[in-house]
């Protein structure tokens, strides 16, 4: 029986026998088992825990900012072996479900990203397409339409990502800058079943793993950078830091007023500032915070495409990323990305509502749940035109539509996000009142996005913890951090008046959410 949160009560560790993932197949042989000193350091710097994607980008950051500041990143399992590792493969901005400032922030991020990846030639499989959201809800197409007309009309730099597809011939709203519009129909878009679409620029797809398993090789191939796997962190207490200590701090008397010892299952570390990359898990160390950050288990398959019906037809491409939604009575809220050639796998993620209790509260990804799994290999199929095709053409030049049938999966995995109580990432520094103090940061709860968030986030936090004015007025580093994501003492006790989560899962605010305006 997986690991289940009791309402208000923190989880656990993470699990030691994780189910695998597809992303996880081809492991870093640098980090596999990695401890860079066979001993913990009795003292460093910064202490980040947790080696996914944010974990990665603050240290990335704080490295940029510090060349020469001690950082000691502690994983409970293998690195990148959480969230991070077991997602859907995409990165992609809320271009028209996110207040339009959001947008904008998750638009930086992914340019932020694909920068990154282009100036180092990241071998991460990054790939730039459009998105296809595929409505298989008349009414919420309608809504979405309505917001859609409301961007283009008062932010048009956003709405210029974006264009309607309906049936038929009706006309669609303004064309991508790089789509032409006789492309625009649901036959081409391989969705034709839809009640409409919603097509955008910028759906990135990845492996996140190997971007993140290259960041940390870098840092350790430049020095001071230390990270421990298979080192749980266990509890977090307050210290002074001795003099001499920190880095971030020189000239120091005595003693320097907020340390931290952060204890583990190998010993204990002092640090003047530890950051906590730990999303789903965060209560496990904040206990104040088991009912604001709320583990949700997810699940993902990687699927086999139907052979073509004959030799020498291409294989099966799809050309976009996708993501299927539909109305409450079906909770459909999926999403889809292709491998590339030779193996071209579907790595197809959804069907939360027919896991046990919808995964709410659940901490444990070493099993997957049948129900949900059989959706996965069933559901594909009804949902969307799998059929090869020659490119460029449309449902009624095909021919060669694949039957409805189950796909066959190579790989079947679970995921722990963290579902945020108010709907948005908690970042900064943690007040006292919940169980932080001077020197203890957060960066976590995306709700399921942390992609198109989490870098960003992170390089806020650093920020924060290194500002670039002398008079640490610049909380943000110039990174337009969302108002919203601010980790602070007023935030959370608003946010303990809100819905819990249960109660926005049950009324579909954590699908697509239209509810925004």
């Amino acid at each position: 029986m997986a690991a289940r949160v009791l309402a208000n009560s923190p989880t656990g560790l993470p699990v030691d026998n994780p189910s695998k993932s597809y992303w996880l197949t081809e492991p870093s042989e640098i980090l596999l088992g990695h401890r860079t000193t066979k001993d913990l350091p009795q003292a460093t710097d910064v202490v980040i825990v947790g080696s996914g994607i944010t974990g990665a980008f603050a240290a990335h950051c704080l490295k940029e900012k510090a060349p020469n500041l001690n950082v000691v990143m502690l994983e409970a399992r293998e690195a990148c072996s959480g969230a991070t590792g077991r997602n859907g493969g995409h990165c992609q901005p809320a271009y028209y479900n996110s207040p339009p400032h959001i947008a904008v922030f998750e638009h930086q991020t992914f340019s932020y990203l694909k920068a990154l990846v282009e100036s180092l030639s990241i071998p991460c499989d990054w790939h730039v397409t459009t998105g296809v959201h595929g409505y298989y809800s008349l009414e919420l197409f309608n809504t979405a339409k309505k917001i859609i007309k409301n961007i283009l009309e008062k932010h048009p730099d956003i709405g210029a990502n974006i264009a309607v597809v309906t049936k038929g011939d009706g006309e669609p709203y303004p064309c991508l800058q790089e789509v032409k519009v006789k492309e625009l129909t649901l036959e081409t878009l391989r969705v034709d079943a839809a009640e409409g679409a919603v097509v955008q620029q910028n759906a990135g797809s990845l492996w996140p793993y190997k971007l993140v398993a290259f960041l940390l090789e870098r840092l350790l191939a430049a020095g001071d950078f230390n990270l421990q796997t298979n080192t749980p962190v266990t509890g977090l207490k307050r210290a002074d830091v001795p003099a001499g200590l920190s880095s971030l701090q020189p000239g120091t008397d005595k003693t320097a007023p907020g340390g931290w010892t952060v204890r583990t299952s190998r010993g204990d570390i002092l640090a003047r500032h530890v950051i906590l990359a730990t999303n789903a898990y965060t209560s496990y160390l904040l206990p104040q915070f088991a009912d604001i950050i709320v583990p949700v288990k997810g699940q993902v398959s990687s699927l086999k495409p139907s052979p073509p019906p004959q030799p020498a037809k291409r294989p099966l491409n799809i050309g976009h990323t996708f993501y299927f939604v539909s109305d409450l009575a079906d909770r459909r809220d999926d999403y889809l990305v292709q491998r590339p050639l030779p193996g071209a796998e579907l790595i197809y993620g959804g069907g939360r509502i027919r896991a046990k209790g919808h995964g709410l509260g659940v901490w444990d990804d070493s099993t997957v749940d049948e129900p949900v799994a059989q959706y996965l290999r069933g559901e594909l199929n009804g949902l969307m035109d799998l059929s090869t095709r020659e490119e460029g053409k449309g449902q009624g030049e095909r021919g060669d539509r694949s039957p409805k049938r189950d796909l066959e999966p190579t790989f079947e995995w679970a995921g722990i996000m963290g579902y945020s109580r108010d709907g948005w990432p908690w970042v900064g520094p943690v007040p006292e009142s919940a169980g932080g103090g001077d020197g203890l940061w957060l960066c976590a709860g995306y709700s399921g996005g942390g992609m198109p968030n989490a870098a960003l986030c992170a390089k806020a936090v650093v920020g924060m913890i290194i500002p670039d004015d002398k008079d640490g007025d610049d909380m943000a580093d110039r990174i337009d951090l969302p108002p919203e994501y601010l980790l602070t003492k007023e935030r959370l006790e608003k946010a303990r008046t809100c819905e819990t989560i249960a109660e926005a899962d049950e009324r579909g605010a954590f699908m697509l959410d239209l509810d925004i305006f």
